[in-house]
């Protein structure tokens, strides 16, 4: 049970990540752009209008999938309560690639509302 718990809270952990960061994005974005902290892409850094849109987009975004990976992780592992050593792993660790690659896959929606509403120069565009 003590292995299931550690994987619990280790499968718990990229998801809880991603809601508190979305909600520091999105409610207090990082003043001005900087190379340390905060969501840096070559078109979120063009300007102070692009990083405070793109943190914004991020936030809401991270948000929801943080929310719908914990709950669907907690659900995923249930189910594995009283199995092997083996099986927690096996299943804990493809959880944690599943996570990953949202997170990774994330940057695709903020990067596109990005060039919706921006220029390649970072100007907005008007609609």
């Amino acid at each position: 049970m003590g292995f299931w718990i550690y994987m619990f809270l280790s499968n718990e952990l990229v998801p809880i990540l991603m809601l508190i960061f979305g909600r520091i994005f999105k409610k207090h974005p990082p003043k001005n752009i900087n190379s340390l902290y905060g969501y840096r892409t070559s078109m979120s850094t063009k300007n102070i209008e692009t990083w405070n849109f793109a943190h914004a987009y991020c936030g809401r975004l991270w948000w929801r999938i943080g929310l719908a990976m914990f709950l669907s992780t907690a659900a995923a592992m249930l189910p594995l309560i009283g199995k092997t050593m083996d099986e927690i792993g096996f299943w804990s660790s493809l959880i944690m690639i599943i996570q990953c690659a949202a997170l990774i896959v994330s940057i695709l929606p903020v990067e596109r509302a990005l060039r919706k509403n921006f220029d390649k120069t970072g100007k907005r565009i008007s609609q």
